[in-house]
């Protein structure tokens, strides 16, 4: 009996581990409250730092987090329909350099960070969010 133990561990570890990855990012994330504790600590990143804090000093702070929730819920396959403007209508005009681009991008990774998300399960959203580069580095 004592044999077949390590066996029957193992199969549980397994089965839990396929259940996870048969869950969509948005689940992994901890759904809608998952994403609004990651959104909320990103705006406070943003809001924190001196070197990207110019492109959002006049923005419409509840506007931001609604479009944001809403893209990373389509994004992260959650329940969600896009219904926001473009990537390229949001940023026309913002003049936003390369350098300023990967600094939010890590900022989004200190939030991710501080919430505690996995780094496989971050890779993923980054992954899914690299071809929107191009639409909004526009100089």
């Amino acid at each position: 009996m004592l044999k077949f133990i390590p066996v029957i561990v193992f199969t549980m570890i397994l089965s839990a581990c396929s259940n996870i990855s048969n869950l969509t990012l948005y689940q992994q994330l901890d759904g809608q409250a998952g994403l609004e504790r990651l959104v909320d600590s990103f705006i406070n990143q943003i809001g924190n730092d001196e070197q990207v804090f110019h492109y959002f000093e006049y923005a419409n702070i509840s506007h931001f987090r609604a479009g944001f929730l809403n893209h990373l819920c389509v994004l992260t396959d959650g329940p969600c329909e896009y219904t926001r403007d473009s990537m390229v209508d949001i940023h026309t005009g913002m003049n936003i350099t390369e350098a300023d681009f990967n600094h939010v991008v890590d900022l989004l990774i200190n939030a991710m960070n501080e919430q505690n998300i996995d780094h496989t399960v971050q890779n993923k959203i980054l992954a899914r969010m690299a071809p929107l580069r191009k639409e909004i580095i526009k100089i």
